[in-house]
């Protein structure tokens, strides 16, 4: 019983989600390419390159019509010398998976060498660039994806790009009761490092001192 897809079937199913992307959203600068891992397996996937304005469409056709099934990871960078159009980029990272839903008490085996068409894992990284601002916001697709849920609030927290119709979006790495406006992956902050004592940037407005002042970590 085959345990891994093989590379063809990886290719052809990238290729056929590529088209597909490119009928539908080629005319509104979305632009999806077969890309291939650096490792020794060498398996494609789909990257594809996104508009703020029309990831949620995007975000849509990828669920419902190309049954992609989970979201993985959502990633974000701070770009502050990145000219007025690279300031911020937020980075999904999505899989198709043809396992859903299994019951309890029950199990499905599948070939994966028999596998075919839209049941052929893919894997797929979306990214939506956006300019230079001090309030950066991107289209929330967690009413699409149940796991976009907690990696949105990481990354708000950590970079502080805000997920625009994001429910209940709160602090899950930082205390709760962090200053307003501190994401310490944001470049403008500077974490410094005295003695193994961990101090933060006061013009930040984090005067405080951590609860493991004086700890030899």
């Amino acid at each position: 019983m085959g345990m891994r897809i093989t590379n063809e079937q990886a290719d052809t199913a990238a290729e056929a989600a590529v088209k597909q992307l490119a009928d539908r959203f080629g005319s509104a600068d979305v632009v999806a390419t077969v890309e291939h891992h650096a490792n020794a397996h060498k398996m494609a996937f789909v990257r594809l390159t996104v508009p703020p304005q029309h990831w949620p469409a995007v975000a849509k056709s990828l669920r419902f019509d190309s049954g992609v099934n989970y979201c993985s990871m959502v990633t974000g960078t701070h770009f502050p010398e990145g000219g007025a159009e690279r300031g911020w980029e937020v980075v999904y990272h999505l899989m198709r998976q043809p396992v859903t839903d299994q019951a309890p008490n029950t199990n499905t085996v599948h070939v994966a060498e028999e596998l075919k068409g839209d049941a052929i894992p893919l894997e797929f990284e979306v990214i939506v660039t956006l300019p230079q601002t001090d309030s950066p916001s991107v289209p929330s697709v967690q009413s699409v994806w149940v796991g976009a849920d907690w990696n949105e609030k990481e990354t708000w927290d950590l970079v502080g790009i805000q997920f625009e119709g994001h429910e209940n979006m709160h602090r899950v790495l930082n205390p709760h009761d962090s200053p307003e406006g501190f994401h310490p992956l944001q470049k403008q902050h500077k974490i410094r490092y005295h003695d193994f004592n961990e101090m933060y940037d006061d013009a930040q407005g984090f005067g405080r001192k951590p609860t493991d002042e004086g700890r030899v970590k």
